[in-house]
């Protein structure tokens, strides 16, 4: 069966359809590692490959730019708040999936609201209340805005509310705080989802680009995308030491890709799947 459906035309060609696609949508990435590979002379050759491929371009950037302190800036934010989202939109949606209180569907219809807002509208009071408070250029006004996120409140509540309510009263017959059934019943029932929320939350974060841009005023605090984007523009023309650049800020997220490809795919449908 399995080998008559691989001869099968219709399964033939829709391979063909995803090879294509795949290769249209790699293409730039390729494009991207082979142009920073080339010296500047070659960089608008027509020819694919460098003729003389050279590493060059990346000692350059590391050496010419603060890259390295932009890895750094990206990789503390992109881990503080992964793990603070983790965190709190867990507790906030074990909480309200599983505690009886009054007003719980109200919060959780306002934290659903708050979806609704584009993040355009927000940048203005997030900027009063940092500037107010002293948080301009620091790390604690780049993060402050996703430490805790309705997308992962909502995410986690509907995962928690299916954790059976049994395993939750044995607990508490056994003594267990309203912490430890959290921490040691719900949460390990919720991992899929929580594998899903922490990678969507790195990647969110490692590619943020509006409001650190904004927030941020010297060189040293950059994270990647702002720094590589302002980079672009003092380089000039040095495309291939832009390329470079590039090419090296997309490594974490290939290596997130690769080493989590599966809970990426699974939390891709699971987030599809529940309502």
């Amino acid at each position: 069966m399995a080998g008559r459906a691989r001869g099968d035309p219709r399964v033939v060609l829709s391979y063909l359809i995803l090879a294509a696609g795949s290769l249209v949508v790699a293409f730039p990435f390729f494009w991207m590692v082979a142009s920073s590979l080339k010296p500047l002379a070659e960089i608008f050759d027509v020819r694919f490959l460098p003729t003389q491929p050279t590493i060059e371009n990346y000692a350059e950037v590391l050496t010419r730019t603060q890259f390295p302190r932009w890895f750094a800036n990206s990789l503390i934010i992109a881990a503080i708040t992964t793990v603070s989202v983790a965190f709190f939109d867990a507790l906030v949606g074990y909480a309200l999936a599983k505690l009886q209180f009054p007003g719980r569907g109200l919060i959780f219809v306002l934290i659903l609201a708050t979806l609704m807002i584009p993040t355009e509208m927000l940048v203005i009071p997030w900027y009063i209340m940092s500037s107010a408070n002293g948080w301009i250029n620091t790390y604690w006004g780049i993060m402050f805005p996703g430490l805790i996120t309705a997308f992962g409140i909502f995410l986690i509540r509907q995962f928690m509310s299916g954790v059976p309510d049994e395993l939750l009263d044995a607990g508490r017959i056994d003594g267990v705080g309203e912490f430890g059934l959290f921490w040691r019943i719900a949460l390990p029932q919720v991992k899929p989802a929580m594998a899903a929320l922490c990678i969507f939350t790195f990647l969110g974060n490692w590619n943020a680009f509006l409001w650190p841009m904004i927030v941020i005023q010297t060189p040293n605090m950059r994270t990647l995308p702002v720094g590589l984007a302002l980079f672009s523009g003092e380089a000039g023309s040095s495309w291939n030491l832009i390329m470079a650049g590039s090419a090296l800020a997309i490594i974490p997220v290939l290596l997130v890709f690769l080493v989590l490809q599966r809970q990426i795919i699974e939390g891709i449908v699971l987030t599809g799947l529940r309502n």
